[in-house]
């Protein structure tokens, strides 16, 4: 394995990708490198199923390896709401996160509980896939706070530090997050297929 795709044109998904795998010694691409390809649609009913079906589709249509990512916000008082509808929740970031807020308005702290969750999958030409998952628990906030990251980093608080995910740099996001989870255990599998392809 020489390089790798990110199937994703999100460009702030891109760089927290690329900055998570800093250990691999390979090119790493992504789909704003192949712009005739068509992005797959996010319309399985798990994260897991989204990631595979992303990271196989690219992967077959390339004929390279892919790797693909699937997250969102599951909110305990929204009975695990947005989940896997995260990104579709509303149009825009602040919109989404104002809806959000909006749903919260009257949940209390102590039931503010929430979990971020990313499926990554790891896609091969020949349809061997490879998913990990991974979480990060935290509460949300009543005001968004911070200017890093996105989505809806913001108003997710990490209670061992009192921040919320967006006042956090990357490097210190990359260390918690449930895209940094995933990635460190898919991390000895690319190894390991690299070895061998």
């Amino acid at each position: 394995m020489k390089e790798i795709v990110l199937a994703t044109r999100n460009r702030h998904k891109i760089v927290e990708l690329k900055s998570l795998f800093p250990s691999l010694s390979i090119s790493i691409k992504s789909l704003e490198d192949f712009p005739e390809f068509p992005e797959e649609p996010e319309d399985g009913i798990s994260f897991e199923e989204n990631a595979e079906k992303k990271a196989l589709s690219a992967a077959r249509a390339l004929a390279l390896p892919c790797l693909a990512d699937d997250s969102g916000l599951e909110v305990d008082a929204l009975n695990g709401r947005p989940g896997i509808h995260s990104a579709r929740y509303a149009k825009t970031n602040p919109e989404r996160i104002a809806k959000l807020l909006g749903e919260m308005k009257n949940i209390p702290p102590e039931k503010r509980s929430a979990r971020f969750v990313s499926a990554m999958a790891l896609a091969l030409p020949n349809g061997m896939v490879i998913t990990k998952t991974g979480y990060c628990y935290g509460t949300i906030a009543d005001t968004p706070r911070g200017t890093h990251g996105f989505g809806y980093d913001p108003v997710f608080i990490l209670p061992d530090l009192g921040k919320t995910m967006a006042e956090l740099s990357l490097e210190e996001k990359n260390l918690l997050s449930h895209r940094g989870h995933a990635a460190g255990l898919l991390i000895p599998i690319i190894q390991e297929t690299m070895k061998k392809n």
